[in-house]
């Protein structure tokens, strides 16, 4: 694993890794929505609206899924001083927060004609509003952290480990507490659903987890370049005070 801790090594992958994984999952979470939008059937009690499910669960999956990698992130970075491990971190919560909006957005969108109303103080919901309050939380101390010339890095990585309580909180809230919100449709037991609705949902999260990996891998490089930018201004300042 720390053979792909060299920044040159890993631009070099990255360099052709990004764009597949961004045009695979253009075109695999395209075709996935086509199909759930105009080829699978509506479904017998929520009728028309549980389209919505094609974008509202990669959502909320890869919201999951973007702070389970600043977690991972963060405990490499504080273990084993792996040098991409903070870039990574940051590299996963933009795109993390922006799915987490989505599924808020579209399970509000869902809940109207389903539950009659936008918003319940429901479990799952509170809970998937908490991890957006994270991402922001964790965005702003890894900014002032920056600001401060990467003074104090240990403070972000401990508050990815620490949000990371809430991700399994998320998961099992519609078993533990009295909810509004279906239980998990998909576990590792099998599925609820029917494949008319497994298959083009399945498509989509493929389609939907590539294209965050593809924009993970290009903030990734972004973060190294803006890096190295900041190394030679660095280095040149020196030479010329010197």
């Amino acid at each position: 694993m720390h053979g792909f801790a060299n920044p040159a090594r890993f631009l070099r992958i990255a360099r052709w890794l990004m764009p597949l994984c961004l045009g695979a999952g253009i075109v695999i979470a395209l075709a996935a929505l086509g199909w759930g939008l105009f080829f699978a059937p509506a479904e017998r009690l929520q009728g028309e609206t549980v389209r919505i499910v094609y974008l509202h669960v990669p959502a909320a999956w890869l919201g999951m899924a973007g702070w389970s990698g600043i977690a991972i992130a963060s405990f490499t970075e504080l273990v084993w001083r792996h040098p991409l491990a903070g870039i990574a971190a940051r590299a996963c919560a933009v795109p993390g927060a922006v799915f987490t909006v989505v599924c808020l957005v579209t399970g509000s969108l869902w809940g109207r004609p389903a539950w009659g109303t936008w918003w319940v103080w429901d479990g799952r919901l509170t809970s998937m509003l908490v991890l957006l309050f994270l991402y922001f939380g964790w965005m702003a101390l890894s900014q002032a952290s920056e600001a401060s010339d990467g003074a104090g890095t240990r403070a972000p990585a401990i508050f990815g480990l620490v949000g990371a309580v809430n991700i399994p909180i998320i998961h099992y809230s519609v078993i533990w507490w009295n909810s509004q919100h279906q239980p998990p449709s998909i576990t590792t037991g099998g599925s609820a659903m029917s494949g008319a609705f497994l298959w083009p949902l399945l498509i989509a999260m493929t389609g939907f987890t590539l294209i965050f990996a593809g924009v993970v891998l290009a903030r990734m490089r972004a973060i190294l370049a803006h890096q190295q930018a900041e190394a030679r201004l660095r280095r040149k300042a020196l030479a010329q005070a010197g």
